[in-house]
């Protein structure tokens, strides 16, 4: 386990389910067979940073930028907008870098969506893998064995989006 300083420091947590049977095998047959994997670059390094730089002109409302802290701060036990939860069962919620994760991941959610602007869905939609690594669980927390998902899951259904 990573210390929480470095857990920061990820983007997304991003959950997987173990590879099935079929996927296993598959696995195993491009990597232990007898021709040599190779990587192969997927786009150019230019391509890389025009889209950095396209993602960074996607609009971002203000009440959009309010409601994305709104969440963040509800994950803050000590925060005046802390959920119930989180008073009850978080150590440290999430950093300003867990706001910066939301709203870029939001607006590439947006651009995926062909739209230049982010919307308060966007960033429901990117909640979960970009703050769960962020809530850091109290005693009480981790003794009932609290999912940080279920905690940004009602943060989630009782912060108002505009």
């Amino acid at each position: 386990p990573l210390p929480e300083a470095q857990l920061d420091r990820f983007f997304f947590k991003i959950l997987l389910q173990p590879a099935s049977l079929t996927e296993l095998t598959e696995i195993v047959d491009r990597t232990c067979g007898d021709e040599p994997s190779q990587a192969e670059p997927v786009l150019p390094g230019g391509d890389v940073l025009e889209m950095q730089k396209l993602v960074r002109q996607v609009i971002l409302a203000p009440h959009v930028s309010d409601y994305a802290a709104r969440i963040v701060l509800a994950t803050n036990p000590k925060s005046e907008h802390a959920s119930e939860q989180a008073r009850r069962f978080v150590r440290y919620g999430s950093s300003p870098r867990g706001m910066q994760a939301l709203v870029v991941g939001a607006k590439v959610a947006a651009l995926a969506d062909e739209r230049y602007h982010v919307s308060t869905e966007d960033v429901r939609r990117v909640a979960l893998p970009a703050l769960r690594h962020r809530l850091i669980l109290n005693f009480e927390g981790e003794a009932e064995g609290v999912e940080p998902d279920a905690i940004l899951a009602n943060i989630l259904q009782n912060v108002a989006g505009s």
